[in-house]
């Protein structure tokens, strides 16, 4: 299997958007491994019907099982544990970051911070020159490495 074109990116973005956990899921999907994840051959990655009409590719969280995973390797099937963690709610033990090597931990931490809502986080405060209140938005706890 190859690795996700841009168009099948842009689909799963789609149908993961506005929701900071799903969109975390699919963003690890399409970055980790070179975009084999989100390869359309892959099980997790399916065509639904859209209501305009056409299909669209959309993670089915229900489909990364220890089945479809088995034959990956020991970080593969860590990986995807934590997207179905993100997706679904099926839950994760953290010591599975322990096998995950520097590459992809920095997509999980970033999953985790953007799964939070780090990137839409504020707070209030004094300007130190100005003496006035303000709102400040703040940045990603971990953003996204670039790709």
């Amino acid at each position: 299997m190859g690795a996700a074109t841009s168009e099948t990116a842009e689909s799963l973005r789609a149908w993961g958007s506005g929701s900071y956990a799903l969109e975390a899921a699919v963003e690890l999907v399409i970055r980790a491994a070179g975009g084999r994840y989100a390869d359309p051959g892959q099980p997790w990655v399916t065509e639904a019907h859209q209501r305009r009409g056409g299909d669209r590719y959309v993670l089915d969280v229900g489909a990364i099982t220890d089945q479809t995973i088995g034959g990956l390797s020991g970080g593969e099937q860590r990986v995807l544990r934590i997207v179905a963690s993100l997706a679904g709610g099926v839950p994760v033990r953290l010591d599975e970051v322990s096998g995950l090597d520097r590459g992809t931990l920095d997509l999980v931490l970033a999953a985790i911070a953007h799964a939070g809502g780090s990137h839409e986080q504020s707070d209030a405060a004094i300007d130190p020159v100005s003496g006035k209140f303000a709102i400040l938005r703040l940045d990603s706890l971990h953003p996204w490495p670039a790709e």
